[in-house]
């Protein structure tokens, strides 16, 4: 008996099929799950990690709070971030969202 006859038997009949066949659509799920969710989240996750690393001195970045600033110093976990004439904030790396390309700094 496959899994549809089971879910479809009436109450006191008992199916002589396959107990792991009724397992099947509950791993076809996870299946599922795991390509619509979790593996695209470990691959944004592994290129922001990457884009983190190879911050150097001028890059010019977005940070999570939206300010826009040109890298002045790179430090092991903390970077300066030149955001206006003389004005220049430390702040963490993971703070970064992304790099922006050059232009005039505002």
């Amino acid at each position: 008996m496959n899994w549809l006859s089971f879910a479809m038997a009436q109450p006191g009949q008992q199916s002589s099929g396959n107990p792991l066949s009724m397992f099947l659509p509950i791993f076809g799920m996870l299946i599922i799950f795991y390509f619509l969710l979790i593996r695209p989240q470990q691959k944004r996750q592994k290129e922001t990690r990457k884009m983190i690393d190879s911050l150097k001195k001028g890059d010019r970045v977005i940070t999570a709070s939206g300010l826009y600033g040109t890298i002045q110093d790179v430090k092991e976990n903390m970077l300066v971030l030149k955001i206006a004439d003389n004005v220049k904030v430390e702040m963490l790396k993971s703070s970064v969202t992304g790099t922006v390309e050059k232009g005039p700094e505002s």
